[in-house]
């Protein structure tokens, strides 16, 4: 089968954010960058049903030059090649949408995995998005019963399960009050949440594979679609400065405080 991943470039976690003064965007001087955590989950999976059904990881990313690290990272984890759609202008979740459209319809996969949204904007439109414009099946937030300590988790059992006659996968999806079992006719897209599997990490051999695994370059003039973005960020601002806390001697002051102070009891 073939699997068609996404792999979007966003700032780490760990880095310092800092707002600009004008309210235009973030400070990115001294930023540093990497895949999309959920992405990086869609990949590994990715790479696990084709371990156990053979076939093809096809990445995709989509930004400038820079997004080549993401997709070479991919590459270094066992995907067997990327698609690069060039684009360094604003991008709304519509358009990021279609131009996967056209990337799913020229590769013809039989499933695509995308993280269920990126912690830079926390949008989680995507998938939903894709799958409309396709008309295909869809689950969203795909996870699983068995802990990250498991033995199924040991040896990379894929959670997402091919049926037998292959036109078919099973998906444990989380929902508010648990989890969910479905299944969808493929061709399907699917979207990840953290408790479905945890990534590898690259090896020296899959680095050094992948600086000569092949990138396709696309543009969205080449795919035909018009990303002018029909929603617009007029200004980003820092959250308000949290009041420090504070330590209390015994819990009467603690209720005291709750009580007359905080005003929760």
């Amino acid at each position: 089968m073939k699997i068609l991943v996404t792999a979007k470039r966003v700032e780490d976690p760990e880095s310092k954010i800092k707002v600009k003064p004008d309210g235009s965007g973030i400070v990115q001087e001294g930023l540093k960058y990497k895949i999309n955590p959920f992405d990086e989950i869609g990949v590994e999976e990715g790479l696990r049903l084709v371990a156990k059904h053979q076939g093809e990881v096809v990445v995709v990313s989509i930004g400038g030059k820079e997004v080549q690290e993401q997709l070479r990272h991919a590459l270094a984890m066992g995907a067997h090649r990327a698609v690069w759609v060039n684009h360094t202008g604003p991008l709304d979740q519509l358009g990021i949408a279609g131009l996967l459209q056209k990337v799913v319809e020229k590769e013809t996969p039989d499933l695509v995995i995308l993280g269920k949204q990126s912690i830079d904007d926390d949008q989680n439109q995507v998938g939903q998005y894709l799958a409309e414009f396709l008309g295909w099946g869809q689950a969203t937030f795909a996870s699983k019963v068995e802990s990250m300590e498991s033995e199924q988790e040991k040896n990379k059992v894929p959670a997402i399960v091919l049926s037998a006659d292959k036109k078919s996968v099973q998906v444990i999806r989380e929902v508010d009050n648990g989890l969910a079992t479905v299944e969808c006719q493929l061709p399907a897209v699917v979207t990840t949440d953290l408790r479905l599997n945890q990534p590898r990490y690259a090896s020296l051999p899959g680095i050094m594979k992948a600086k000569s695994k092949p990138i396709e370059e696309l543009t969205p003039a080449k795919l035909s679609v018009d990303v002018t973005p029909a929603i617009q960020v007029l200004k980003l601002s820092s959250p308000p400065a949290r009041k420090a806390g504070i330590k209390v001697e015994d819990v009467p002051t603690l209720v005291e405080k709750l009580r007359n102070e905080a005003k929760v009891v």
